[in-house]
């Protein structure tokens, strides 16, 4: 499986783990989920544990590969990458000392900007001090409806160079969402054949918040049965802003 990716806001993926279970509403149509499955069924080995199908399904059990972390040093151009586009490297089934190994080839690899996104947003506010944290990583959580706002709050308290929010797929309005010491939102909707629908003005709400709070704003598709089914446009236009705390390469 190749580690560049088609994402628009990242150019290549890493996964030191793959699998994952369901953690909220989000979860219900897990893209990755559905790719492991067919990854298994080619025969990668990444994806050839059961695990439980009440919870992860074929394939998607929580695993850690260690043979993945040497992977990031052979890289001779620096990249942009997502971290775990498989799994979550903040689920409870992944060991404090691999997450920190992890984030030790993050910190060999300063080339690199990492970007690593989970929707277990309190263990990774209790496990954030325990961590190194390098300036090439960015660290962002999942807020796919109101009921998890307060994954912004943990976030808030991770001392990372730059925070960033994934509403993707976005379920519905974020009401009260703040953005104090918020560097990037991306927005989203689903696609896939059991797609659920995305309102514009859900997405034009968030896109106002980040305007008045000068936060950097994506917006990566309407989604639809296939990702560039609605394309990318909101309101005549493509939102591709990038936080301003880039490093320089």
């Amino acid at each position: 499986m190749s580690d560049r990716s088609t994402i628009e806001w990242t150019e290549a993926t890493w996964n030191p783990t793959t699998g994952c279970d369901r953690v909220s509403a989000g979860c219900d149509n897990c893209y990755a989920l559905a790719l492991a499955k067919r990854l298994k069924a080619m025969g990668a080995a990444k994806y050839q544990n059961d695990g439980d199908p009440r919870t992860s399904g074929p394939g998607f059990d929580v695993t850690i590969h260690s043979d993945a972390l040497d992977i990031p040093y052979g890289w001779k151009s620096p990249r942009t990458v997502f971290v775990n586009s498989m799994s979550d490297l903040f689920h409870a089934r992944v060991p404090l000392d691999f997450v920190r190994q992890v984030f030790q080839v993050m910190a060999d690899t300063p080339q690199h900007t990492y970007q690593v996104l989970t929707k277990r947003a309190r263990r990774l506010r209790q496990v954030a001090p325990k961590l190194d944290w390098p300036d090439n990583v960015w660290m962002g959580v999942s807020v796919e409806s109101e009921a998890e706002l307060a994954r912004v709050d943990d976030l808030r308290l991770v001392p990372a160079a730059v925070r960033f929010l994934s509403c993707e797929p976005l379920l519905g309005p974020l009401e009260g969402l703040d953005l104090e010491g918020i560097d990037w939102v991306i927005a989203g909707g689903e696609s896939g054949p059991r797609h659920r629908p995305l309102d514009e003005a859900w997405v034009t709400g968030i896109r106002d918040a980040c305007q008045k709070a000068q936060v950097a704003f994506f917006f990566k598709q309407w989604g639809g049965r296939t990702p560039k089914a609605g394309g990318r446009k909101l309101e005549g236009r493509t939102w591709d802003e990038m936080p301003q705390r880039i490093l320089a390469r």
